[in-house]
């Protein structure tokens, strides 16, 4: 893995307007969805982003794609800055930027047929591959795991786990160097959840994509990641490698969530000390002084209420805490 990144964002914010209802439509204010968070991702490391629902996970992997524009700060990629690239310079990018979506049932055309859904970067994009494009999509559908005679079939027709990975032979399509995976196992049952994500490590093996695996399940981000991103409340709130991270984590919202990971030995469930955060998730319209965590943690004193905590570097953790483990 080359130590020069391959993306970067620097002091990202997403803040999406809400309205009043009303004849004036003014605006009401502004959701913090993303809010200050910067991340260097190297060739070939898979980045796993986890935290509570509405923490904004999803938005940051969008708007790293550009899918979503950035309110401020600065995405870069293989150095160059495409923050405010047009969507026709992003064109061409996006043969390289790839997603994989979190609902397997809602990303594919239903009117499309299998053939034609995988098709279309090859067509978007212009690219006639070798072989004709035909025989590229039975070529991928077969690497999927996909029988390639199911070329002319309906979504309908297939299982929640055949249609992700349709949805990842689409995605691999014109060889990305770079893919947000954003949930993509959530909507799945258990034993496919392990299929999809082997699938995806050989695809990272084999092609040496870098991935952002963006989930909740943190025993899946475990399994896959090389490095983990703790978010909350659209603020990350601790970076570590992914063994470190799980073995001694160094931010109170890090160690709640580790607590709440059900064990697989009965002796070690039935000891697993479960950390309940007491109070609901803050409002991202209205989040709390100085550290955003601070309603919900027990150890908050004055300082964190009043002054937000930079990341700094604890151990072989990045922690926003000033008080760590």
């Amino acid at each position: 893995m080359s130590n020069e990144a391959l993306f970067s964002i620097k002091d990202l914010t997403k803040h999406f307007s809400v309205k009043k209802s009303g004849f004036f439509n003014n605006t009401k204010g502004q959701v913090k969805a993303v809010d200050g968070i910067s991340l260097d991702i190297a060739q070939g490391e898979t980045v796993g982003i986890v935290g509570e629902s509405g923490c904004g996970k999803t938005t940051a992997g969008r708007t790293f794609l550009k899918l979503i524009q950035p309110t401020s700060g600065q995405i870069f990629y293989k150095g160059e800055e495409i923050t405010n690239f047009s969507p026709g310079q992003m064109r061409p990018l996006r043969a390289e930027m790839q997603i994989i979506f979190q609902d397997p049932y809602s990303a594919l055309n239903p009117r499309q047929t299998i053939g034609k859904i995988i098709s279309a970067p090859f067509e978007i994009q212009g690219v006639t591959p070798t072989g004709g494009v035909k025989g590229e999509v039975q070529r991928l559908m077969e690497r999927v795991g996909l029988n390639p005679e199911h070329f002319n079939r309906y979504p309908h027709e297939f299982s929640g786990g055949q249609r992700q990975r349709i949805g990842i032979a689409r995605a691999i399509a014109l060889k990305p160097k770079f893919v947000v995976a954003d949930e993509p196992v959530s909507a799945l049952d258990v034993s496919i959840q392990a299929q999809v994500i082997n699938l995806l490590e050989d695809l990272k093996r084999e092609d040496d994509i870098t991935i952002v695996f963006i989930a909740h399940d943190l025993s899946v981000v475990q399994h896959i990641s090389d490095r983990v991103v703790v978010m909350y409340l659209g603020k990350i709130m601790e970076i570590s490698d992914s063994n470190n991270l799980y073995s001694t984590p160094r931010h109170p919202y890090t160690k709640a969530l580790l607590s709440a990971v059900p064990q697989a030995d009965p002796r070690l469930e039935k000891t697993r000390e479960r950390i309940i955060l007491t109070g609901d998730l803050p409002s991202p319209m209205n989040p709390p002084s100085g550290c955003v965590f601070s309603t919900r943690c027990w150890k908050a004193q004055d300082i964190c209420h009043a002054t937000a905590p930079a990341l700094l570097q604890v151990g072989a953790s990045t922690v926003a805490c000033h008080f760590p483990e």
